[in-house]
């Protein structure tokens, strides 16, 4: 009987150990499992913030620390909105602008990511973007706006308004090279913004541009120069409200010398090739981002197609007069 008791006691113990190191067991892999599904949604709330926020501003935001406004020498600034969007917009459903706005972005925004580029925000139909801030690239941020322009615009050119497949969408361009000051301002919703001359000048660079065109000012076109590679033609000086006089040029697209230079190195070299891609519109475009190729590598390495010289139709003349207002967000009267 004391034997018989002994291996009871022997054997609730051991059933008392096992059953403990089941639930070790079970709450560790709980544990993991809890902690991967954290680390998931920290990641998705972080990837929203840095949707949201420039990388570098949001990584100290996450951090906790402040994040103070820096002021920048030379950045190169782009807008561009659409002729005649309020003709556009009082002629369809609202449910058609949304979808027009949210292909037509979707679109931009898929090309913006091969170049050295901040989105700033849109306003409506006005397209607002910044390179050399907040990252400083040298002088490179002239290039960088400029290929990127010729970029949107070859894809406007062909892109399909879903509710008005005959009619051409008509974009305006304008973009400006100065000094600015940039941060976060707000506690709720924080926005990073850009502040200074060069944003209101840029924002007058589009306004007083024409359809289909990209406008550049002097200040642009003598950055631009030291490229060698890009075919800029005189506009000449128009009044500028709040400036004055000033002379102005159009972009028309890279020049032919160095667009076959570089279309012989992708020819002669496959690696070269591959990162030379051109960003195209297949025949079939749709205006949704399927319609680009995509590469990994810096916009810088893209080779954008020689711009067409042709003029904008005619009857855009009322229409540009009509949306040639300034944007009020990011304008400095």
């Amino acid at each position: 009987m004391k034997i018989y008791r002994e291996n009871e006691s022997s054997n609730i113990l051991d059933n008392l150990l096992k059953r403990m190191e089941q639930y070790a067991t079970n709450l560790e892999s709980l544990v993991q499992e809890r902690t991967a599904d954290y680390l998931e949604e920290k990641r998705k709330a972080e990837d929203l913030l840095y949707q949201l926020l420039p990388k570098s501003v949001a990584s100290q935001l996450i951090s906790g620390e402040s994040v103070r406004a820096e002021a920048y020498d030379s950045v190169t600034i782009y807008f561009s909105d659409i002729v005649g969007f309020t003709n556009i917009s009082a002629q369809s459903t609202p449910m058609q602008v949304v979808n027009l706005l949210n292909d037509l972005y979707t679109c931009f925004d898929s090309i913006l990511e091969n170049f050295d580029v901040y989105k700033v925000e849109t306003i409506g139909d006005a397209y607002m973007v910044v390179s050399g801030v907040p990252v400083r690239n040298g002088e490179r941020h002239g290039r960088e706006i400029a290929r990127m322009s010729l970029a949107l615009l070859h894809a406007v050119r062909t892109f399909k308004i879903r509710h008005r497949p005959g009619e051409q969408l008509m974009l305006r361009i304008g973009i400006h090279t100065g000094s600015c000051a940039a941060g976060v301002v707000g506690l709720k919703m924080p926005r990073y913004c850009l502040f200074g001359d060069t944003v209101n000048t840029a924002s007058r660079m589009e306004s007083t541009g024409q359809a289909l065109k990209i406008h550049v000012s002097s200040t642009t076109k003598t950055l631009l120069d030291k490229m060698t590679e890009f075919d800029l033609v005189l506009r000449g000086e128009i009044d500028v409200k709040g400036k004055g006089k000033m002379t102005t040029y159009w972009l028309h697209g890279m020049k032919t010398n160095h667009h076959q230079q570089q279309l012989n190195e992708s020819n002669s070299d496959a690696e070269i090739g591959s990162d030379l891609d051109c960003i195209r519109v297949l025949e079939n475009n749709t205006g949704d981002i399927s319609s680009y190729s995509q590469n990994s590598q810096s916009g810088s390495n893209y080779d954008i197609q020689q711009s067409p010289k042709t003029q904008p139709p005619a009857t855009t003349t009322s229409n540009q007069q009509q949306d040639s207002s300034s944007h009020p967000s990011t304008t400095i009267e």
